[in-house]
C-alpha cells in the first residue's frame, strides 16, 4: 500500500492510499463527514476490495493528512476530481464508492463527468440541509462511540464559512455511470427516503439495496461485510452492454 499526495485545482493538498494488487480497474473510496482513509471501517474495506480491484482510498479537505477545510460538499468535488485525474492515468477503468456526504459527492461528480465506469452510492443525502443526523438516538451515538479514534477525531476541520451547496436530488437525473443506491433501513443520520428518491430520480442503469437491520454508511459493511462485499462485486462485475 502506498501513502501518496495530490493537489487540486484550488491548491489544496489531498492525501491518498493506493492498494496496488496489479488490476487494470480502480475503486476510489470517498468517506463521509467525519472519516478518512486511515478509520478502520475504511482500512478493511479497502483491503476486502482490493482481491478483485485496485483501490484508491482518500482523505477529503479537511480530514486525516489532506491539507484545507471541510466544505459538506462544497468544494469536495475538487479534491475528487484531483484524485480521478490520477487514476485515469494508471487504469481503464475507474469506480467509485461513496459514503454519507462522500455519497453525495461522487453522485455530484457522476453527474458531470462521462470517465466513471459504475458508482455505488451508500447512505447519500437527496439535500444536505435536509439531513436528519439524530445524534441523541441509539443508532448514532453507539457506532459513533464503537468507532472512536481519536488521532481521526482531532484531525478533522470544519470551514466555519458556509457556502452554496449542489443537492444529489437536483442532478440524480443527470447521473451518466450505472448506480448502485444503498441504504439501511434503521439509519437516523441520513434517512432512507433520502436513498430512495435519489434512486427514483434517477435514469441511469440503477438498483436499490436496502439492509433492513442496517443503519448508516460504513456500519452496513461493518455489520455485514459477506453481503456488503457481495453487493459491490456483483455490481461492479455487471455487464450492462448484454441485450
Amino acid at each position: 500500500m502506498e501513502h501518496l499526495f495530490t493537489k487540486t485545482a484550488d491548491n489544496v493538498k489531498i492525501a491518498f492510499d493506493l492498494y496496488n494488487t496489479g488490476h487494470k480497474s480502480v475503486i476510489i473510496i470517498c468517506p463521509g463527514w467525519f472519516m478518512t482513509k486511515d478509520s478502520r471501517a475504511f482500512s478493511a474495506l479497502a483491503l476486502s476490495l482490493s482481491e478483485k480491484y485496485d483501490v484508491i482510498v482518500m482523505d477529503f479537505r479537511g480530514h486525516g493528512k489532506s491539507g484545507g477545510f471541510y466544505t459538506f460538499t462544497s468544494k469536495e468535488i475538487l479534491d475528487l476530481e484531483a484524485v480521478v485525474e490520477f487514476a485515469r492515468k494508471n487504469y481503464e477503468k475507474i469506480n467509485l464508492a461513496g459514503f454519507s456526504l462522500g455519497g453525495a459527492i461522487v453522485l455530484i461528480y457522476g453527474a458531470g463527468n462521462d470517465d466513471i465506469n459504475k458508482i455505488i452510492a451508500v447512505s447519500p443525502p437527496c439535500d444536505f440541509y435536509k439531513i436528519e443526523n439524530k445524534m441523541w438516538h441509539p443508532n448514532a451515538w453507539i457506532p459513533t462511540f464503537k468507532k472512536f479514534e481519536p488521532e481521526r477525531w482531532i484531525s478533522v476541520r470544519p470551514s466555519p464559512v458556509i457556502r452554496r451547496k449542489i443537492k444529489p436530488l437536483d442532478i440524480a437525473d443527470k447521473i451518466k455511470a450505472p448506480t448502485l443506491f444503498a441504504a439501511g433501513r434503521h439509519d437516523v443520520t441520513v434517512c432512507p427516503w433520502h436513498t430512495e428518491k435519489l434512486y427514483e430520480k434517477a435514469v441511469c442503469p440503477k438498483k436499490l439495496e436496502i439492509f433492513e437491520d442496517g443503519i448508516h454508511a460504513e456500519d452496513l459493511f461493518l455489520a455485514e461485510p459477506e453481503r456488503f462485499l457481495k453487493m459491490c462485486f456483483d455490481w461492479l462485475e455487471e455487464d450492462f452492454r448484454r441485450v
